[in-house]
């Protein structure tokens, strides 16, 4: 058998970077308070450098101030001066419990780096031929008191093909997951949401068929992957939860294009109709009124007009 060419064999593609700004480098902070597990909570006043449960919180904690700390105390019930390293397991479990009864700010997106709605965005369209594109990025959520962000950007119609299941794209700190795609958070994420009411085809507990592409990004100081291979996100709920946010989200967007496209069409076939009929309707209210050619033209155009405007009420 004859060998192939070397240069037969060789696949060369090259994709132009949409932009030629490096991301901001992120920046070290302290846990958040939201979503911390208590066992986590227990280690981190024993091992806490603090005098008091007040300095513990604000000062081991971000976002938590001095006066949100007496807050989370006052709460509980646990005395701000006490010292964190002889507190009771019960009373560990009641600023465990308190912390979620008092607000604090959203942490800081520093120790974050989103991609960014309008360069994913702008990403999806470079890369899919498509009709409409849209993206989305939540704001800072916590989970065990670390925070994460989730961006999710879709690309429609165009040259995808319509009757297949959707291209789903995973991305954690914008390294691409491959494999392991139906144990990952954002897959069981994207099956739970009802695609078809934003109009596309869904079969039960499946990913969506359609002319679309989904790609979805989370963004966290740390990534709870399922196993070492670090190819699944984990299901915790706070992601879970952001996830669905940001899929509907953008389910919305695609939804309301879905029906503006459809009634664009809708009232292009009416026009169409208007177009094709009238003229012969004119003709036939002339040959049996007798009107002139100049009167028949005047009747179309008055009949045109009349059904523009009950057409569009």
């Amino acid at each position: 058998m004859a060998r192939r060419a070397k240069h037969d064999c060789e696949y060369k593609a090259e994709l132009e970077r949409v932009s030629s700004e490096l991301p901001e480098p992120s920046k070290e902070i302290k846990p958040h308070p939201y979503g911390i597990e208590l066992g986590i909570l227990l280690r981190m006043l024993k091992e806490t450098q603090a005098r008091n449960v007040r300095g513990a919180l604000s000062g081991d904690f971000t976002r938590v101030s001095p006066a949100v700390a007496d807050e989370i105390c006052k709460v509980a019930g646990v005395r701000p001066e006490a010292d964190p390293k002889r507190l009771s397991t019960s009373q560990v479990e009641l600023l465990f419990r308190a912390i979620p009864k008092v607000r604090i700010m959203a942490p800081p997106t520093a120790c974050l780096s989103p991609i960014g709605d309008a360069l994913l965005q702008r990403g999806l369209e470079s890369r899919v031929e498509c009709e409409f594109a849209t993206a989305v990025t939540r704001p800072p959520a916590v989970y065990r008191g670390n925070p994460f962000q989730i961006e999710v950007g879709l690309a429609y119609g165009g040259k995808l093909p319509a009757e297949e299941i959707i291209e789903l794209y995973r991305f954690a700190n914008r390294v691409p997951l491959q494999y392991q795609q139906s144990a990952c958070a954002i897959t069981k994420s994207a099956t739970t949401i009802d695609w078809r009411a934003y109009g596309l085809q869904q079969s039960r507990g499946g990913l969506p068929a359609g002319p679309l592409v989904l790609s979805v990004h989370v963004a966290s100081v740390w990534v709870p992957f399922t196993s070492e291979s670090k190819e699944a996100i984990a299901s915790y709920p706070e992601i879970v939860k952001e996830l669905r946010l940001a899929l509907m989200e953008a389910g919305r967007r695609l939804g309301a294009f879905v029906r503006h496209r459809r009634r664009a069409a809708d009232e292009e076939k009416k026009r169409s109709y208007i177009e094709k009929y009238i003229p012969h309707i004119g003709d036939a209210l002339q040959a049996i009124l007798g009107r002139t050619d100049a009167q028949r033209n005047r009747t179309v155009e008055d009949l045109k007009v009349i059904l523009e405007r009950s057409r569009k009420a």
